[in-house]
């Protein structure tokens, strides 16, 4: 077998078999105090696939420092057939502050590929992706749900990539949802330079979601097992991806509390009743009923809310589907019962 030759990144070499560390200065706070990109670079005995996996690229996203800090504690170069490039935070602004965004108020998932002279965000980007996103030929990018919203485990990939959807597969997360790239972001980047990319999204911003972070590090590891970088077969459980093609968001019909009647990852049928919206006087009783069959991917935690406000997002699949899918998430929710891991 042909040994690799070394892995050149941000103006250092990597030999084989090696783990090397490195920090790539991005900006300065007020105070002076020097800002860097950090990635934990892995170089493999044998020649591969070169993959990155990054997380924060919003500031408050947690769950995906974890699994990234995990993966990097599990990852032997010794044993390791490619490079592993791993980013746990891209955003270190708004981790910092935890926020999603940075000092700006800028989402930085909307400003690649960037520029040298741009904005903040714009520089950040630029620099993210000279240094490290175009020396990978595949990218997991890791995320949560907003602040006071959690989502199912769930992969979201444009389904006509068909390298991505094998690495979306792979991953085996119970829920595939496609999803056409934003402008400006990471995946929007990856596609214009033909690298295959796959987004994880699980639990809720500023928080640890233990079940979503174990399934996200075994997620990696079987992409990276089906990418022929580790040895072994992929951790198998009793849930089989099912792939949605739309999501919608159920939006609240009337003012006051919500008391929902249905869980995140469960399944549920047109005009079935989801949630009920009281005053907080007791009177006024408002059943909120599905217009559509499908899983709840995403779900808000806040229980009160005004007419209009987003409550439940619902994968929706073909009727021919949707008992597989019924029962792929709920074996996955039994699967994870949420303590720490």
């Amino acid at each position: 077998m042909k040994r690799p030759a070394s892995f050149k990144l941000a103006g250092q070499k990597i030999v084989p078999g090696s783990r090397h560390s490195i920090k790539v200065p991005a900006a300065r706070l007020y105070n002076d105090t020097p800002m860097d990109l950090h990635a934990e670079v892995f170089h493999g005995v044998k020649p591969g696939p070169v993959l990155l996996v990054c997380a924060a690229i919003h500031g408050d996203e947690l769950n995906g420092i974890e699994i990234c800090r995990r993966l990097i504690s599990q990852t032997d170069p010794l044993e390791l057939t490619g490079t592993l490039i791993v980013v746990p935070v891209v955003n270190v602004f708004g981790f910092i502050q935890q926020s999603r965004y940075l000092p700006d108020r800028r989402d930085l998932n909307r400003c690649f590929p960037g520029s040298e002279r741009g904005a903040l965000g714009s520089r950040l980007a630029f620099l993210f992706n000279e240094t490290l996103v175009q020396s990978a030929t595949h990218i997991i990018d890791l995320h949560t749900g907003a602040i006071h919203r959690s989502n199912l485990p769930q992969i979201r990939v444009d389904t006509d990539n068909g390298e991505a959807l094998k690495m979306a597969h792979a991953f085996n997360s119970p829920v595939i949802l496609h999803s056409k790239e934003r402008d400006g972001s990471l995946r929007s980047l990856a596609t214009e330079l033909g690298i295959p990319l796959i987004l994880y999204e699980a639990g809720e911003a500023l928080r640890f979601d233990y079940p979503a972070i174990k399934s996200g590090v075994i997620g990696v590891q079987n992409v990276m097992k089906s990418l022929k970088m580790l040895k072994g077969r992929r951790t198998r459980k009793k849930v089989t991806p099912v792939v949605a093609h739309r999501s919608a968001w159920i939006r609240n019909e009337h003012d006051g509390l919500v008391i929902p009647q249905v869980q995140l990852g469960q399944t549920i049928q047109k005009s079935q009743v989801i949630a009920e919206t009281v005053s907080p006087h007791g009177d006024d009783l408002h059943p909120l009923r599905s217009p559509f069959n499908g899983i709840i991917i995403g779900i808000s935690n806040i229980p009160v809310a005004n007419e209009g406000e987003a409550l439940f997002n619902v994968a929706q699949f073909d009727e021919d589907v949707f008992s597989d899918a019924s029962s792929s998430v709920g074996v996955f929710s039994e699967a994870y019962d949420g303590k720490p891991v």
